[in-house]
């Protein structure tokens, strides 16, 4: 039987490339999920570098402030939007930001999810013989997402940073 290929080879072959196909794949989800992009709009005076330590988180302004630059730090994650890990890696690049410009507060104005990407994949196999033919397929797809936080780099003088009592 000239072309014919039995099926345990068939297998083994697919195997092969399916096994392939799988590191490739992983590869590349771990690359993705390792690119952050972040943005410094300076709006107002920058002043010496501190440290991230340094930086408060306020939800609402404080009575007195000096605007510096709005601040959006993002991270990828792949097949999950994330949990409060990603969003306290967000909030840590932020504060690595704000750092760099001399705020030692930044004003929380949000988060946001986008999903970036996906990867898929599949495979299949076909095995026959002179009375009967098999196929066999399998795939799937994973997403890729980035979340994004957002938020002004600001300068307290020493004395004022408490934040205002609730109305």
């Amino acid at each position: 039987m000239d072309g014919f290929i039995p099926w345990s080879d068939t297998i083994a072959m697919n195997k092969s490339a399916l096994n392939r196909f799988l590191v490739l794949s992983l590869l590349a989800a771990i690359g993705v999920a390792a690119c952050a992009t972040d943005s410094v709009i300076v709006t107002g005076r920058p002043r010496p570098p501190i440290s991230p330590l340094d930086v408060k988180i306020y939800s609402q302004p404080p009575p007195m402030f000096e605007e510096i630059a709005i601040l959006n730090a993002s991270k990828s994650v792949a097949f999950t939007t994330g949990g409060q890990k990603t969003v306290d890696k967000v909030i840590e690049g932020l504060k690595e930001q704000a750092a760099k410009v001399g705020a030692n507060g930044i004003v929380l104005e949000g988060f946001s999810d986008r999903q970036t990407g996906a990867l898929g994949g599949g495979t299949g196999s076909t095995s026959y013989s002179s009375n009967s033919a098999v196929g066999v397929g399998v795939g799937g797809s994973l997403g890729i997402y980035k979340k994004t936080g957002h938020g002004r780099a600001i300068f307290v003088p020493p004395g004022d940073q408490a934040p205002p009592p609730p109305q």
